[in-house]
């Protein structure tokens, strides 16, 4: 019969370190969007970002690797969300609030549909 000795098995916690070494290097991800959805694609990118896909993933610690994504105009989304979903922004001034579609903010700027959407994932504090 094996016997532990509860004291010295308890007190040993693995905690990843921080320090970016050759075991634990940041990786870059490079993620196509043609004819991906939105939702999913934003799910995919924002467990990379916080570190989800490794072994080594720690909630309280930075073990995220970088991202960058590709083709972001050819980004879909299901349903009549292009012609119904709302984008807003506001200037800070009074009445400043301005009010976009994901169609027409997909010609304008496609890279910000991804971010918003990916930000909204990740935690509100100094790991998101």
């Amino acid at each position: 019969i094996l016997k532990y000795n509860m004291e010295n098995f308890m007190d040993r916690t693995y905690i990843p370190s921080t320090i970016k070494t050759k075991a634990n290097p940041e990786k870059w991800y490079c993620i196509d969007a043609k004819g991906k959805t939105l939702g999913r694609l934003s799910t995919q990118v924002a467990n990379i970002l916080r570190g989800k896909n490794k072994k080594t993933y720690t909630p309280f610690l930075d073990t995220g690797d970088y991202v960058i994504i590709i083709n972001s105009n050819e980004i879909e989304v299901t349903g009549k969300k292009e012609l119904q979903k709302e984008y807003l922004s506001h200037s800070g001034y009074l009445g400043g609030l301005k009010r976009e579609t994901f169609q027409k903010l997909k010609i304008r700027k496609s890279s910000r549909i991804i971010e918003k959407s990916v930000k909204g994932m990740l935690p509100n504090g100094p790991l998101g």
